[in-house]
C-alpha cells in the first residue's frame, strides 16, 4: 500500500510560482513511476507531468513544458512539482499518483494510488 498526501496549493497571481508537494508513506521504490494530473472545473482530469519516483525519466504535457519541473527529496520520500509562470488556465485541482511499474504513463487509468488533491487558483 502507498499513501500519498499533496500540499502546497493556493491562490497566486498570474506569472507567480507555487511548489506542490507529494509525500508518500508505505511501500515505495525508486523505480515506481509517479505522475501529476489536474482537473479544472467542468473538465476531465488531464496529464501534467510524470517521472521516476527515484528521479529522472521525466515527461511533461506541452501546456506546461518549460514552466513546470518535477523534483524529489530522498530523505522526505516526497516529490515536488515546481510551477513557474503560472497562468489562469493552470487553475485546477492537482493530484499526484503512483504507478507500481517501471514504465511512465500519461494515462490516469494506469496509476494505482492517488492523493486527495490540492487546489491551485491563478488569478489574472
Amino acid at each position: 500500500q502507498v499513501q500519498l498526501v499533496e500540499s502546497g496549493g493556493g491562490l497566486v497571481q498570474a506569472g507567480g510560482s507555487l511548489r506542490l508537494s507529494c509525500a508518500a508513506s508505505g511501500r515505495t521504490f525508486s523505480s515506481y513511476r509517479m505522475g501529476w494530473f489536474r482537473q479544472a472545473p467542468g473538465k476531465e482530469r488531464e496529464f501534467v507531468a510524470a517521472g521516476r519516483w527515484g528521479g529522472g525519466n521525466t515527461a511533461y504535457a506541452d501546456s506546461v513544458k518549460g514552466r513546470f519541473t518535477i523534483s524529489r527529496d530522498n530523505a522526505q520520500n516526497a516529490v515536488y512539482l515546481q510551477m513557474n509562470s503560472l497562468k489562469p488556465e493552470d487553475t485546477a485541482v492537482y493530484y499526484c499518483a503512483v504507478r507500481i511499474t517501471s514504465t511512465t504513463s500519461w494515462s490516469e487509468d494506469d496509476y494505482d494510488y492517488w492523493g486527495q488533491g490540492t487546489q491551485v487558483t491563478v488569478s489574472s
